[in-house]
C-alpha cells in the first residue's frame, strides 16, 4: 500500500505540478499567479456565456414549464 501512496505522490510532485515549479523562479506575485487569474478568467467568461444562452433559451419560450415534467409525478 505504501508504494500506491508513493506513486500518486510522485505523478503529482513531479509530472502534474512541474508547470508550477517552473514559474517558481519569478519574484513577482502577478506573474507566478498567471495560471490562476488566466483560468479565472476563462471561467468568467464561460459562466457569462452560459448564463446569456440560458437567457435566451427562455425568452424563445422553448421550455416546458409545467408542474410535473414525467408521467410518474
Amino acid at each position: 500500500m505504501k508504494s500506491i501512496f508513493e506513486g500518486i505522490e510522485d505523478l503529482f510532485v513531479n509530472v502534474l505540478f512541474a508547470p508550477y515549479d517552473a514559474l517558481r523562479f519569478m519574484d513577482s506575485w502577478w506573474a507566478s499567479n498567471m495560471v490562476n487569474w488566466l483560468l479565472a478568467i476563462i471561467g468568467c467568461v464561460a459562466f457569462v456565456y452560459w448564463m446569456l444562452q440560458l437567457k435566451q433559451y427562455d425568452a424563445n419560450g422553448e421550455e416546458d414549464k409545467s408542474i410535473s415534467s414525467h408521467s410518474y409525478l
